[in-house]
């Protein structure tokens, strides 16, 4: 049941309410809100209220509106696509600049690296070599934007080795930010990545945590040297100079 609330500051009221019950768990992901009409007369609001309400609940990604037979309002499950639009909308709105995702990526990234170097499993890294011998056959073919994608999943299915949900939200939320800025970057015409991603295998494999940080933080400043050539045009960082083969 939903408690009444004062008309006057009845719509952060019912956002607030819903926040609460998330957090304390009586509201989980997949959990069906009531109808519009029995929400409003528990909160003893307007229809009106109530669904204006829902949206902004909706916009932020904690509720999900399903339509037709078996649809409502649904409790929303965590969603780092979600979240990088909201880092996405704040690297527009504030100035957040490609200097800040590298740099975040190189904090976060060389964590993830040095915990699944401990944690991972034999199946965890078939799976990382799996993801680069695909990168390979898309390079050979020519499919630059897919491959694009791959690369990416590699760094997905590497923080998934950590097995840390919070980490592995995280890192993903900030992955989901690199589509557009890859995209500005335009294709490579060698593959770096691929490279790359050879020798960090060869480190995890041999359980060199040192050497395999190493080899993430120096690929990551190669790249972000790479894509300050490209179009992308939120960086704060001047004259990267040449970038290194």
């Amino acid at each position: 049941m939903f408690a009444p609330t004062r008309p006057r500051r009845a719509f952060d009221q019912i956002i607030a309410q819903i926040r609460a019950m998330l957090q304390s768990g009586e509201l989980k992901p997949g959990d069906r809100l009531p109808p519009e009409r029995v929400l409003a007369e528990q909160l003893q609001v307007s229809r009106n209220t109530v669904r204006e309400a829902l949206r902004m609940l909706e916009i932020s990604g904690l509720v999900t509106v399903r339509q037709g037979s078996g649809g409502g309002v649904f409790v929303a499950r965590p969603d780092s696509a979600v979240v990088a639009r909201q880092l996405s909308d704040a690297l527009n709105l504030t100035g957040l600049s490609l200097g800040d995702i590298t740099e975040t990526r190189l904090w976060i990234e060389s964590v993830v690296v040095r915990v699944a170097c401990d944690r991972m499993s034999p199946e965890d890294l078939a799976e990382l070599e799996a993801n680069v011998e695909r990168a390979e056959e898309l390079a050979a073919a020519g499919e630059w934007a897919r491959r694009a994608e791959v690369n990416i999943e590699f760094h997905k299915l590497l923080v998934a080795a950590t097995q840390n949900p919070l980490l592995i939200f995280l890192v993903n939320s900030v992955l989901d930010l690199l589509p557009p800025i890859i995209q500005a970057s335009g294709p490579q015409t060698d593959d770096i990545v691929t490279r790359s991603r050879h020798r960090l295998l060869a480190h995890l494999r041999a359980g060199d945590a040192d050497a395999a940080v190493r080899e993430m933080e120096d690929h990551l400043e190669v790249l972000h040297d790479r894509w300050l050539t490209g179009a992308y045009q939120g960086s704060r960082r001047k004259d990267p100079g040449p970038a290194p083969e």
